[in-house]
């Protein structure tokens, strides 16, 4: 990964408080894991920003490397990175995403 692409992973992830790294937007994702993750956070109300890592495959390819994880979607709440799809679904089945992200509802 190039020390510009790891810079600007970098200012997003602590610039926005919840960023997910997905196949498509939220208003049309592209997987069904990508999907349910927008789906887990509207039900929360949660602002996020959506990152297509379709549009760039150094973007695709680079979030993997940044948070060796092999899978995409990637949620990062509050600059920590969390997981994939089946975490956040478990997260808020638990209701633990709730409270990760009590002080990020939508406005």
């Amino acid at each position: 990964m190039t020390p510009e692409l790891k810079a600007k992973f970098d200012a997003l992830i602590a610039e926005t408080p919840v960023v997910v790294f997905m196949k498509g937007t939220k208003q049309f994702p592209q997987c069904g894991f990508s999907a349910r993750v927008v789906q887990a956070l509207s039900m929360l109300d949660v602002p996020f920003t959506d990152i297509n890592v379709l549009d760039d495959w150094d973007v695709r390819e680079g979030i993997k490397e940044y948070s060796n994880w092999p899978t995409i979607p990637q949620v990062y709440i509050k600059g920590e990175f969390i997981g994939g799809s089946d975490i956040i679904i478990d997260l808020l089945q638990s209701g633990e995403l709730a409270q990760m992200v009590a002080d990020i509802k939508a406005a």
